[in-house]
């Protein structure tokens, strides 16, 4: 008789897995190490204290040093970068494509951004300064200056050793650019119709016809380009058409990613940071401008309906202030939702970083309604003359409406993937429906406790 099956054990994520070897014996780091891929390791950096972080960075060769620096978040960056001496940056640097190596300087100071171009290599130094005089949002800011390019009425077999000669300039490339005598592109030849032609053919028989943009084009409309016509690489211009660098698709991909995550985050009055790893406060610094407007909209209805209805009982005062409740609740429930809904998508929250995401916006959504509830109070009495027990009633009852907001558009969506459910058909007008029905029942009923009615 065969025994029961033993238990599949549970995969732990690379950011445990580096906890514990940080915490364990010598050794064990590097071997962790030699099993992540870079970018695995830059997101699990995130969520590591400093000095870990570090520890983990530490070890690590040059080169994939430069692999989880081209991979991590600015704030990682930066905070590494903070911990690095001139001499070991450029080091970093060295294998590094050119517009990732730039924008890693940008987050530097300029006197340390300076005193790394001084170390590398004069060609390079000069090949970063240029990219550098481009703005990041432009596609001379996205475009590596890594490409190869071939001369009209070469060979086939000419263009490939091209690419063997110069394997650093086709590392980023998936094809090469044919040019005219003026250096400005013709045709492209990818990699693929290289391969399968033969090497006495001529570039010109094969090419297709390039498409190019010049350099001071905005990277989103660059990035539509890619959608548009279903491109692999685009070439950048100059003035007088010459190339002068290439954007690859993946880079036009995470443009889309980032103008759309950061369109929709907008759409909910935050800012388009992970929102999930800042400090409390910084979240709600993001955050706070769309509910001061909305406690004003809040108190100006109240007003109106107030000298609608001219004089009612203490309950039916209370009744005034539901349009902020509805108003709040449902903007702080979408925020906490919609934020969840993203970081699920992207990979920025895994099951492990649940717990401590609840906590963390549950305590944003406690910090937003207590200035909320307190700045109402306040407008009550000093500005409506109200008495002092029933302003606070009305600020208690805010805060405690708000904080219960923050709460569901974290555990709903939570609750939904948990259970299979895609959590985007969920957290729209679901959550809207639950967070004002249930918001307005808690204030009521804190309210009207605290008033004692």
């Amino acid at each position: 008789m065969e025994g029961p099956e033993p238990e599949q054990e549970t995969q732990s994520s690379p950011r445990e897995q580096l906890q514990a070897a940080v915490e364990g014996p010598r050794g064990e780091l590097s071997a962790t190490l030699a099993d992540l891929h870079e970018a695995d390791i830059a997101e699990a950096l995130l969520d590591l204290s400093e000095k870990e972080a570090w520890i983990v960075f530490d070890s690590l060769d040059m080169s994939r040093r430069g692999e989880v620096l081209s991979c991590a978040e600015d704030t990682l960056r930066e905070q590494l970068l903070e911990q690095l001496t001139p001499r070991q940056i450029a080091a970093i640097v060295e294998d590094m494509a050119p517009d990732d190596v730039v924008d890693l300087l940008a987050l530097s100071s300029d006197e340390t951004a300076e005193r790394v171009l001084r170390i590398v290599d004069l060609d390079r130094a000069r090949e970063l300064r240029r990219l550098a005089e481009f703005a990041p949002d432009t596609a001379g800011g996205l475009m590596t200056t890594d490409f190869v390019v071939a001369p009209e009425g070469a060979r086939i077999g000419d263009a490939i050793k091209l690419l063997k000669l110069e394997p650093e300039e086709a590392e980023e490339g998936l094809g090469i650019f044919v040019v005219d005598e003026a250096n400005r592109p013709v045709g492209y030849v990818p990699d693929r119709v290289l391969l399968s032609h033969s090497i006495h053919e001529g570039v010109d028989e094969v090419m297709a016809d390039p498409m190019s943009v010049p350099v001071d084009l905005d990277q989103e409309e660059v990035a539509q380009r890619f959608l548009r016509y279903g491109l692999v690489e685009i070439a950048v211009v100059d003035e007088a058409g010459a190339i002068v660098g290439v954007v690859t698709a993946d880079d036009a991909q995470e443009i889309i990613e980032d103008e759309a995550s950061e369109d929709i985050l907008r759409m909910v009055g935050t800012s388009p940071e992970l929102q999930t790893r800042l400090p409390v406060l910084r979240r709600v610094r993001a955050r706070l401008p769309l509910q001061g407007l909305t406690v004003l909209g809040g108190l100006v209805t109240a007003w109106i309906i107030a000298r609608v209805v001219g004089e009612a009982s203490p309950e039916a005062d209370l009744l005034r202030f539901i349009p902020i409740i509805i108003g709040l609740a449902g903007n702080v429930g979408i925020q906490a939702s919609t934020i969840l809904v993203r970081a699920f998508a992207t990979g920025e929250v895994e099951p492990d970083r649940e717990l401590s995401v609840l906590g963390s916006e549950l305590l944003v959504g406690l910090v937003i309604g207590v200035l909320c509830g307190a700045a109402t109070t306040s407008v009550l009495v000093f500005a409506d003359g109200e008495e002092l027990r029933f302003a606070f009633a009305i600020g208690a009852a805010i805060a405690s409406a708000v904080t219960w907001a923050a709460f569901l558009g974290c555990i709903v969506p939570m609750s939904c993937r948990r259970v299979g459910i895609d959590p985007a058909v969920v957290a729209g007008p679901f959550l809207i429906t639950i967070s004002d029905i249930s918001g307005t029942a808690l204030y009521l009923a804190v309210a009207s406790l605290v008033v004692g009615v």
